[in-house]
């Protein structure tokens, strides 16, 4: 048996945006991907809820695996385009050797694997196309970045309603911190509470709105195609 997270989007303003479930199920060892499959199908059943979604390359259903943050795109005012993984690993900024933002060019894979990421000392900060991200609270920046990237693929966010809970598979909470499955958790709370076009208006207000609890006074559900960094 194991346990890992789904996360469920709240959808009634004043509550918390995501609610992490924890669920215990049957685990299929192996790194295969048959057996991963089955070890998503199992937290599925085990869950409690109707319809969750599996974000990952591992996922049986194609949003699942589009929405990878391997597979996910991100495209910049200036034309450049990547993957959310690529953005995420090559905003870090470390105590030693500052940040390696060579990794733009490089496959998702790459990205996660280069080996300064893990012998440049402590983590200091993010920093995204010349604005700064604390690393409290978390999530924030992954969150910012993923979100942001979810709302330049309409396509694919507008199907994530069809669902009541996410996981990830992989995510296990006492190796890692970011999982893409509670980012898109995080995005179909904001947009049913109205909040998601004011929460991608600023970094700042994003943060006011995800992890602050302010309230807003925009309970629109228009999508923005663009943020001030994107």
């Amino acid at each position: 048996m194991a346990k890992r997270p789904i996360f469920k989007p709240q959808t009634i303003p004043g509550e918390s945006l995501v609610k992490v479930i924890e669920v215990e199920f049957e685990w299929f060892p192996g790194m295969s991907a048959t057996q991963k499959k089955r070890s998503i199908a199992s937290l599925h059943q085990s869950s409690g809820q109707a319809r969750v979604l599996e974000i990952s390359s591992k996922s049986e259903d194609p949003i699942g695996v589009a929405l990878s943050a391997f597979n996910l795109m991100i495209k910049t005012k200036n034309g450049k385009s990547f993957s959310v993984e690529v953005a995420f690993q090559s905003s870090k900024v470390f105590e030693r050797g500052g940040q390696f933002t060579d990794l733009l060019a490089r496959s998702s894979l790459e990205a996660r694997k280069d080996e300064r990421l893990q012998a440049s000392g402590s983590l200091l900060q993010f920093a995204f196309f010349g604005k700064d991200f604390p690393l409290e609270p978390k999530t924030y920046f992954y969150d910012w970045i993923y979100i942001n990237a979810l709302n330049q693929n309409l396509s694919l966010a507008d199907q994530l309603k069809n669902f009541d809970a996410f996981s990830d598979i992989e995510f296990n909470p006492t190796k890692s911190i970011n999982c893409q499955a509670r980012s898109c958790a995080l995005y179909v709370a904001l947009e049913k509470q109205g909040i998601l076009i004011e929460a991608l208006e600023s970094a700042d207000r994003f943060l006011e709105l995800a992890y602050l609890n302010v309230e807003s006074k925009n309970t629109t559900s228009e999508h923005i195609m663009q943020s001030s960094l994107f």
